[in-house]
């Protein structure tokens, strides 16, 4: 029968924490520009111009048709050359990480485009008629009247997808980055007590979303009361 031994966690806690910490600056950072890109993709897609229209639906089937680990290798392939040749960065340089955050960025684009396009048009076209009868321009009614209620309704859903990001993080193994999975993959693997690491990082994912999700509840319940 298998022995537990849990002696190694204490000791690799440090950098148990730098990989967590890792994983923390990939999902704060593709969650904000996703919702930058995101909010542009969503605009252009509702534009009556057709290229622009064309091009968001183009972006967002895309990224929402490959899977994620693959955009990873994409970049982790790509994103150093580009980036070395661009910058004169001397080759070698470990672009693990940058490679890493631009494929989250904009893969996570396309989801968070989706999720404020439906929030867009959840607002009522009265409002756009509102304003434009205020004599505001389309920009100004987008910014000033529309977009803020549409981010009101979308609060909950956005957090969610950012739960759904951090757990993806994990699929940076693929480009050797320790984030917190790796770096409790690897504790594990050198101290022949895989199980138990593995274990101790599901536990903490499951901590971490959960209380997110709670969180998440009670905006649901705050902007959406029953």
């Amino acid at each position: 029968m298998y022995e537990f031994d849990w002696s190694s966690i204490p000791g690799a806690l440090p950098f148990l924490w730098d990989g967590m910490k890792i994983s923390l600056v990939i999902t704060f950072q593709a969650v904000l520009v996703g919702i930058v890109w995101g909010t542009l993709l969503a605009m252009m897609r509702l534009s009556p111009i057709k290229a622009l229209s064309w091009f968001a639906a183009g972006y967002v089937n895309l990224f929402r048709a490959v899977p994620l680990v693959m955009v990873l290798l994409w970049f982790f392939l790509i994103v150093p050359e580009f980036v070395g040749q661009l910058f004169n960065i001397p080759k070698g340089t470990d672009l693990r990480l940058s490679s890493a955050m631009a494929g989250f960025a904009l893969f996570e684009a396309a989801y968070y485009s989706e999720i404020i396009r439906a929030g867009i048009q959840s607002v009522p076209k009265g409002q756009m008629a509102a304003s434009y009868a205020l004599g505001m321009t389309y920009g100004q009614a987008m910014r000033l009247v529309v977009l803020p209620q549409a981010f009101r309704n979308m609060v909950p859903l956005l957090l969610t997808q950012g739960i759904i990001l951090f757990q993806d993080t994990s699929l940076v193994y693929v480009s050797a980055l320790a984030d917190f999975f790796g770096a409790a993959y690897k504790v594990g693997d050198r101290d022949g007590r895989l199980v138990e690491m593995l274990l101790f990082a599901g536990a903490v994912y499951f901590v971490i979303c959960f209380s997110a999700s709670q969180l998440v509840k009670r905006l649901q319940k705050k902007y959406h009361p029953a």
